[in-house]
């Protein structure tokens, strides 16, 4: 129940939906149990062929709540003054307008209970989806993007229905039930407390059906959550399957998963469609024990006890008793698939960020002096990535991170953007310890291009624009010629608003990278991050790009990671990392000189040229 209340919570304000739906809610509830109390009158009229008041137990009952004497006692005065004929009519119009209140308000509390669910799904996906943004960069190198989806777009649909349903189930289906009770009592209360033993019978049995329903539940979202994931993965990878003849294995490892979520399914739909039948066939059976009781009653000609109008009214409130009751137990059986589903949801979201600002942060106003890296050490869980680097990254420089493959390059560039704390040491921007400012004000100075070219499925100008939504179409064009983009822009179908397809699938590889360069040339930041922004790119169109970052770089200061030592040779620094530690630092002719490692990946990649 405690996860309950916690996912019911995300439909605050919920007076504002639960005040109204309970109000109307309450006035369909009395008018539907009208019609009900109005068949008694209806069948003491057409059983009444002389005129003759007729009396009954309910006729005796000075309460208040006796809805069936109030109707009998207007029934019996109407006959003896309008004749049964006239008093047939009234009956029949005040039926027909119970029922038309009925459905109305019965409608109305739908369209407050459908607000109240559009309201909580709308704030659950909003908080679940604001988490994960939040969630710092390492968070997503360990989890298959799949089960988030799954979270965020599945899960989240369950929880929301089993949320709201649960919160009408539990509201109108007991007090509906209340009131038919009440209203039986009034025709008989022997018969009731009789008939009630149905209902915890019931209850007993149907609890024992959906026992497993939670487990199965919560496996078969993990289940459901690793197909997205594949799904998600084959067509990332289709290029890759296509060219190693690889279709039929991976269709057969998706089918294997689908056929286990299939069957898992199965057996829950069993479980849930098994407690509608049973409380279907107890209530049956019920009243058909109820028919003998009564009919022996009335057969015996016991009027005290019951008439034979009012044990036909009762065989009819009684039927529909069953229908609050079956609601019930069938909301049984579906909230343990939305708890499950909420428990996964909720992980999610109490998933705190690693990377949060101290509460006195200061903001960076500008960059106007160093970047420096003193003993910083980082490591992935046991794995130390790097070991103690010290770096000093004066403003206006070129920095090139050089070295093995492994050896830190990347990390060292992650820690720049604090996509990452370091585990000991500290950074300081100007002076200023990165623990003490701001995440925001921190990558507020920098821009990147990384060595994969992430384009978002949008425009040309909008994926340029994505730094500075306000800015003008000068502007952009003007990133664009520096990026050495404009001319193979001014050549698609609609120049600046042509949809470059998912990832930027629908341009080349160098097209990609030199939309990045653009981007980040009009979001115009004093620090430029490149990893290895030209290792993916043929010499034709590594050229331009790397006029492009040339450009870029002019009148910043730069880190740069790459691929290809010649196009760094001109960096103000150049620090050689590997196996997490600061090998050699300088400029290219210090470097050659030391006769190092720097010298010996230069001639490696000469003798391979």
């Amino acid at each position: 129940m405690k996860t309950y209340f916690r996912l019911l919570s995300f439909a605050k304000p919920i007076e504002k939906f639960a005040i109204p739906y309970v109000i109307a809610t309450l006035l369909s509830i009395l008018f539907g149990t009208l019609n009900l109390a109005l068949l008694s009158p209806l069948f003491e009229t057409l059983l009444n062929k002389n005129g003759a008041k007729t009396e009954s137990l309910t006729d005796k009952a000075a309460s208040a709540f006796n809805i069936l004497g109030t109707f009998r006692k207007f029934v019996n005065d109407s006959i003896l003054l309008n004749g049964p004929d006239k008093t047939l009519q009234y009956v029949c119009i005040v039926i027909v307008i119970s029922v038309l209140l009925s459905n109305l308000f019965r409608y109305i509390s739908q369209r407050y209970m459908e607000d109240l669910r559009v309201h909580t799904l709308l704030n659950f996906r909003k908080r679940v989806f604001d988490n994960v943004m939040n969630l710092h960069v390492g968070f997503f190198n360990n989890e298959r993007k799949g089960d988030i989806i799954s979270k965020v777009a599945s899960d989240v649909q369950v929880v929301q229905f089993t949320v709201t349903n649960t919160l009408q189930v539990v509201f109108k289906e007991p007090v509906t039930l209340i009131v038919y009770i009440v209203l039986l009592f009034n025709i008989s209360a022997k018969l009731t407390f009789f008939s009630l033993l149905v209902i915890p019978i019931s209850a007993f049995i149907i609890s024992k059906i959906v026992k497993r329903l939670k487990q199965q539940a919560k496996e078969s979202h993990e289940s459901f959550a690793k197909m997205i994931g594949f799904l998600d993965e084959s067509l990332s990878g289709i290029k890759i399957i296509k060219a190693f003849n690889a279709s039929e294995r991976v269709k057969n490892k998706f089918n294997q998963e689908n056929i286990f979520y299939s069957n898992l399914m199965r057996k829950m739909v069993r479980r849930q469609q098994l407690g509608s039948p049973v409380s279907e066939f107890l209530g049956v059976l019920m009243i058909s024990i109820i028919v003998w009781y009564g009919g022996t009653l009335i057969l015996h000609q016991d009027k005290t006890a019951l008439t034979a109008s009012d044990f036909i009214a009762y065989i009819a409130i009684f039927s529909q008793v069953m229908r609050p009751a079956k609601a019930l137990t069938d909301s049984f059986s579906g909230i343990h698939s939305g708890i499950a589903a909420g428990e996964r949801v909720l992980e999610l979201i109490d998933t705190k960020p690693e990377l949060i600002n101290k509460a006195d942060a200061e903001n960076l106003g500008s960059f106007g002096k160093a970047l420096v890296f003193e003993n910083v050490a980082f490591s992935y869980g046991d794995k130390q990535v790097l070991k103690s680097i010290n770096l000093n990254i004066e403003k206006g420089q070129t920095v090139a991170l050089v070295g093995p493959s492994g050896g830190g390059k990347s990390t060292l560039m992650d820690l720049i953007p604090r996509f990452h704390d370091p585990k000991s040491g500290t950074i300081k921007i100007d002076g200023h310890d990165y623990r003490d400012l701001t995440v925001e004000s921190i990558r507020s100075q920098m821009g990147t291009v990384n060595q994969e070219s992430f384009l978002f499925n949008d425009s040309i100008f909008n994926n340029i624009a994505f730094g500075k939504p306000e800015a003008s179409e000068e502007e952009v064009i003007a990133a664009a010629k520096i990026a050495n983009a404009h001319e193979f822009i001014l050549n698609t179908e609609e120049g600046y608003q042509t949809f470059v397809g998912d990832r930027g699938n629908r341009l080349s590889g160098g097209q990609r990278q030199r939309v990045c360069i653009a981007r980040a040339v009009l979001a115009n930041p004093p620090i430029m991050l490149l990893d290895e922004a030209t290792s993916a790119l043929d010499t034709e169109s590594e050229k331009l790009v790397q006029d492009a970052l040339n450009n870029l770089m002019k009148n910043r200061t730069s880190i740069v990671i790459a691929h290809r030592l010649s196009t760094i040779q001109h960096a103000d620094k150049i620090v050689v990392i590997d196996k997490g530690q600061v090998i050699e630092t300088g400029n290219h002719q210090e470097l050659m000189s030391q006769n190092g490692l720097y010298k010996r990946l230069i001639d490696m990649q000469a003798f391979n040229d």
